[in-house]
């Protein structure tokens, strides 16, 4: 069938509207139309090849959309089900077998190879050259997608759907980091640094663990305005104070919690650095291959702090998508705060608005057709 997507070409920032071709459902496959789709800084490192995969690619890992059509061996949805979108895994080595699927084995391939594991591509151009697919296992910047069951979560009929795809990556991401990993107590002290998505994603599930000290550091004003107005009990712009020196002041010796959403070696430094004695740390942030950070090993030693890296805050899709959607439908989650709505042929525009700070959350729609006709079209 033709869909229209948003390919990414090497030699350009910008996205290009095209028609491609998308080919047969494989039988563990579901063909979701995409309603919306997330706007992740992730999509841009690769598009800029700063993290490397193959191009020309369809990217998109935030879809949200209704299941059209399944493979013979599906069981999990059906046509006309409510579906959010997240990363594939294997299902079948230790990690996923322990319920943890963002540490499959096969994470890199899955995610980042730009094909199915049997290395079939579902993407063709109109000259019929392969376009590289199941980016995260969604390539979900596309009217249409073929995605593996595990990639699926079923969501009830009165969800808001259009809202749901950051669910799948980066809302999960912060909030299964405080959650999963870092697990801070009530009353607990919660350093965020970074006030994206991410960040406002750890934000609010520190809100829900009852911390009693939640405190975002950043350098856009807005969005430090907004961690205010979502619930932080302070907010540090990193521009004007010193926020080691201030969250120490704050915590009395520094935060017992903290998550970096940066990727920013120099921030990685201060999330350290602002760590309690026996704190827990956790870098979250994607960064090029080869970066390095540089700590004080002697501190390091006497403070004793835990760091760890977190892939997709350590969740399982299935368990914790469920969790968001029931906490902001009860009104303890407002990610929706976070969120501005783009059509979806102002996918550049909506990138450039990310990467300056204007907006946290961009979210891409879809034009409401059964089929596509002609690429580039919008509401």
């Amino acid at each position: 069938m033709k869909i229209t997507a948003a390919v990414a070409r090497s030699g350009t920032a910008q996205m290009r509207l095209e028609q491609l071709e998308l080919d047969e459902l494989r039988d563990d496959e579901v063909r979701v139309r995409l309603v919306a789709t997330g706007v992740c800084h992730t999509d841009a490192l690769v598009r800029d090849q700063v993290l490397p995969a193959s191009l020309p690619a369809v990217l998109g890992h935030e879809g949200a959309g209704i299941v059209d059509a399944v493979g013979a061996r599906v069981t999990s949805v059906v046509p006309g089900n409510q579906v959010v979108l997240s990363f594939r895994s294997c299902g079948g080595c230790g990690p996923c077998a322990a319920g943890h699927p963002a540490a499959c084995t096969e994470f890199d391939p899955l995610n980042f190879g730009g094909a199915r594991s049997d290395g079939t591509r579902s993407l063709r151009d109109s000259e019929q050259q392969p376009v590289s697919s199941h980016f995260f296992g969604q390539s979900s910047f596309a009217s249409y997608a073929n995605v593996a069951e595990r990639s699926v979560v079923r969501v009830g009929p009165t969800a808001a759907l259009p809202l749901l795809g950051p669910l799948g990556c980066g809302i999960s991401t912060g909030a299964g980091t405080v959650w999963n990993v870092l697990a801070p107590p009530p009353g607990a002290s919660l350093a965020v640094f970074g006030g994206g998505a991410v960040g406002g994603a750890a934000l609010l599930a520190g809100l829900v663990s009852d911390c009693a000290q939640v405190i975002v550091v950043d350098v856009v004003p807005s969005r430090l305005a907004l961690a205010a107005t979502l619930g932080a009990h302070h907010v540090i712009d990193a521009r004007h104070e010193d926020p080691v020196a201030r969250i120490r002041e704050l915590t009395g010796s520094g935060a017992e919690y903290a998550i970096d959403t940066t990727g920013n070696p120099a921030v990685f430094r201060q999330m350290i650095d602002a760590l309690a004695p026996h704190g827990h740390g956790a870098l979250v942030g994607a960064a090029a291959p080869g970066t390095e950070a540089r700590i004080d090993v002697g501190a390091f030693l006497v403070r004793a702090p835990t760091i760890t890296g977190v892939i997709e805050g350590d969740a399982d899709p299935a368990v914790l998508i469920p969790r968001l959607l029931a906490l902001y439908e009860a009104g303890r989650f407002p990610f929706d705060a976070l969120v501005t709505e783009y059509p979806f042929a102002d996918i550049d525009r909506a990138f450039a608005d990310a990467l300056s700070g204007d907006v946290v959350k961009p979210i891409l729609r879809f034009p409401h057709r059964d089929r596509d006709t002609s690429a580039g079209a919008a509401r």
